[in-house]
């Protein structure tokens, strides 16, 4: 059986600290669904269109690495893909705390999915998606968190 793994997220804007993650995953895994979650609370700075070409001009020579957009509860996006596991990455110990209570709802709804917490290098501990929409939003330089793509789209 193949090990589909969901790394689920909003990714407004994608990061080095989201690349992070997949890379460091990527051996773990058969195939990584990077899934871009339409959340109706949030109101995003970039389209969900937008941040899927991100990613998959990133990984464009990763074949292990798919890009999807969902709406709705993320264990159902698993269930449809066939992902047993879920990936998220976590900074901080209050992201475990909160990360953990989701993981528990999931594991509640559906035991046969198992979520896999990555810790960030350090080197992008800080890189936040929020305060790199604030540094875009003021006009600022947020190149030093953001990959090459997306830096590439921004300045067009």
């Amino acid at each position: 059986m193949q090990r589909i793994c969901l790394f689920p997220g909003t990714f407004d804007p994608v990061t080095l600290g989201h690349i992070d993650i997949i890379n460091r995953s990527l051996p773990l895994f058969d195939k990584i669904v990077v899934g871009i979650g339409i959340n109706a609370s949030k109101e995003p700075m970039f389209t969900a269109e937008q941040r899927k070409l991100w990613f998959e001009e990133i990984y464009k020579d990763q074949p292990k690495v798919e890009v999807a957009i969902y709406d709705g509860l993320t264990i159902h996006f698993c269930e449809s893909i066939g992902a047993r596991f879920i990936l998220r990455g976590i900074r901080y110990v209050s992201d475990f705390e909160y990360e953990k209570t989701i993981a528990d709802a999931n594991r509640t709804m559906d035991r046969n999915i198992e979520t896999f917490f990555l810790t960030g290098e350090p080197k992008f501990t800080s890189v936040a998606s929020t305060i790199v929409r604030d540094i875009i939003r003021n006009g600022g330089d947020a190149s030093p968190f953001l990959p090459e793509a997306v830096i590439r789209s921004l300045n067009k």
